[in-house]
């Protein structure tokens, strides 16, 4: 019966969206669309602090058209992803349109920006969860080295390359959690155990025995 309650409502609300949706016209849709995505690149703009106006027109131009490329070749591909699903070949073929979407879109930065500007700007495109994880385990695991600290980065940064991509904000936040599965994995390999975990260990060890 939950269950069933569950369902219901869940359509009552898909339903809802779609009938918001189906009252707009063309037209209010795409003025809606870019309004949200102009007010994603002015949050960019804004952290670059760039003083150039011709740079700051061409940076707004290169982000803006990318948030369109991306959220064209999602309408396009995203249903063949689904469909290739556990066919690695048929995916990549699929994905190979998309990279060269991103790495048009990173050349373009690095016509007016720095590496460490265009830095920024994929921060912001992923909600700045690289740093925000980062920071995290480096509180959840003590003892790391500098270099299971740079490994760690390397990962996430690497998250954020394909997140960068993705068609919204749960498909951004799915590639971090794949991400952080990988970096659980190689941390167990290095025998590293998070705080939570040796004071667990340390408490089972201390405990007095039964008597």
């Amino acid at each position: 019966m939950k269950n069933l309650i569950l369902l219901l409502t869940t359509s009552l609300l898909a339903f809802s969206c779609l009938a918001a949706d189906t009252n707009m016209t063309p037209e209010q849709v795409e003025a809606k669309y870019t309004a949200t995505i102009a007010n994603r690149t002015a949050e960019i703009l804004k952290v670059l602090n760039l003083d150039d106006t011709n740079k700051i027109a061409s940076v707004h131009d290169a982000i803006m058209a990318q948030y369109r490329a991306l959220n064209a070749w999602h309408s396009e591909n995203d249903a063949k992803l689904k469909a290739a699903k556990g066919d690695t070949n048929g995916t990549a073929k699929i994905r190979s349109s998309l990279k060269a979407l991103h790495e048009k879109f990173l050349d373009a930065l690095a016509e007016n920006l720095s590496p460490e500007q265009i830095e920024k700007v994929k921060d912001k495109m992923t909600y700045g969860k690289v740093e925000f994880t980062y920071k995290g385990y480096v509180v959840q695991y003590p003892n790391l080295s500098e270099t299971n600290k740079a490994e760690i980065m390397r990962l996430l940064k690497e998250a954020r390359e394909e997140a960068m991509d993705g068609g919204n904000a749960n498909e951004k936040t799915t590639v971090f959690t794949r991400y952080k599965g990988k970096i659980n994995n190689y941390l167990s390999k290095q025998g590293i155990q998070s705080e939570k975990k040796m004071k667990a260990s340390t408490s089972a060890t201390n405990a007095p025995s039964p008597q």
